[in-house]
């Protein structure tokens, strides 16, 4: 207990040299002030709990399309292919799908209407082989625009090529059975004449 009363005498005998450094005039105020901001920090927002969901979903959404991006089997339907010559437009879209077909169709009506003036005789024995030839250019083209789609499937200027490649081959067979279809009426007219 003597430390007790030690202590006591002290603040005691001292007790004018305390009381002189109080702090500066609105000191309490602006400490008070600082506690109410403080405290004013940590009220809870909801506002800053919908803004954290949103920032997660995002990132989450991100993730996601960047995984679906760069993940190997994104493109596993084309690149998996048993054989390249398999790989065609209408295996990227069904967009791509209906043009193909269009195409395609368009190609095999123009070629039924060749093989039917050939059977008539509209169509010699060089301008057969002729086409022969040109459809097996076609083929080998067509051939090594499919191993360029497998290679890039996504690559636009495949894509256009493949596109223009049906454009030509439809226009140079059209072009032909037109030309043909026309020697045909000129021989019935000329027949007719007669």
């Amino acid at each position: 207990m003597k430390e007790k009363d030690y202590i006591e005498e002290l603040i005691l005998k001292n007790l004018e040299a305390l009381n002189d450094n109080e702090p500066m005039d609105g000191h309490f105020d602006r400490f008070e002030a600082r506690l109410n901001q403080q405290h004013s920090k940590y009220k809870f927002s909801w506002s800053l709990v919908w803004k954290a969901a949103a920032v997660v979903v995002f990132a989450l959404l991100i993730t996601n399309q960047a995984f679906i991006y760069f993940s190997p089997d994104q493109q596993g339907f084309i690149l998996n292919a048993r054989d390249k010559s398999d790989i065609t437009l209408a295996s990227l879209s069904p967009e791509y799908e209906e043009t193909e077909f269009y195409y395609q169709t368009s190609i095999r009506s123009g070629l039924n209407q060749w093989d039917e003036l050939t059977r008539e005789g509209y169509v010699s024995e060089e301008e057969q082989r002729l086409m022969q030839n040109e459809l097996n250019d076609f083929e080998t083209r067509f051939k090594n625009l499919q191993e360029d789609l497998a290679a890039n499937p996504n690559d636009e200027r495949v894509i256009n090529a493949m596109l223009e490649y049906y454009q030509v081959k439809l226009s140079v067979i059209n072009m032909i059975v037109n030309k043909l279809e026309e020697v045909k009426q000129q021989k019935n007219t000329s027949y007719e004449n007669l």
